[in-house]
């Protein structure tokens, strides 16, 4: 049983790759779908974008949970100024792709830790940079059919064989990249008193 004076952690989110990065730390915690609308804002900047809505995930579940450290975060891929999503289907993954090949990607992974008990929210925005090698139509066929990436942004499951698409990466949380940053998180939880090791 939880002891009173010992927040909840709670990770809201869907993802199960959020899931298993959060696991990795083996502290206890649960996880809840927020189920908001991720939809972008009209004129929305990329990371705003981010934040906006890894604070979303977090502050669904305030009511739920009025003694807990709630887990909100967000991913954005961003090719020349333009928001890929999850694709969802395969002819969206398959533009996507080829709009980034032989281009450079960006991630932003957005952070949001939120203690409902003292209203204190710890924000952090975590970029990765990726630059794409220029595979064909067929490389493309070849992944999709064998990764099937339709929930991961940009079309890109760089823990998978999406790596196989990646020329080179620059990243200060490689964790970010596969969209839970825990270096940043690690400091927000020791910031909330809650020591990992």
């Amino acid at each position: 049983m939880q002891h009173v004076n010992t927040p909840l952690l709670v990770l809201a989110s869907a993802s199960s790759y959020r899931r298993e990065l959060l696991a990795r730390l083996r502290l206890p915690f649960i996880t809840i779908a927020p189920g908001i609308d991720e939809t972008a804002l009209p004129n929305e900047l990329p990371e705003a974008q981010a934040l906006r809505l890894a604070c979303a995930k977090a502050e669904a579940m305030r009511a739920v949970y009025p003694n807990a450290l709630i887990i909100g975060s967000d991913q954005v891929a961003v090719i020349d100024g333009v928001v890929l999503g999850k694709p969802a289907i395969h002819a969206t993954a398959v533009r996507q792709l080829q709009s980034a090949r032989g281009k450079s990607m960006t991630f932003l992974t957005a952070l949001c830790l939120l203690n409902t008990r003292t209203s204190r929210q710890q924000l952090s925005v975590v970029p990765a940079t990726v630059q794409m090698r220029d595979f064909n139509d067929v490389d493309i066929e070849h992944y999709l059919e064998k990764e099937q990436p339709y929930d991961c942004a940009g079309s890109a499951k760089i823990e998978g064989l999406g790596i196989a698409l990646v020329k080179k990466l620059e990243c200060d949380d490689p964790s970010a990249l596969i969209g839970l940053p825990l270096i940043s998180l690690c400091d927000m939880l020791g910031n909330e008193g809650i020591k990992v090791l």
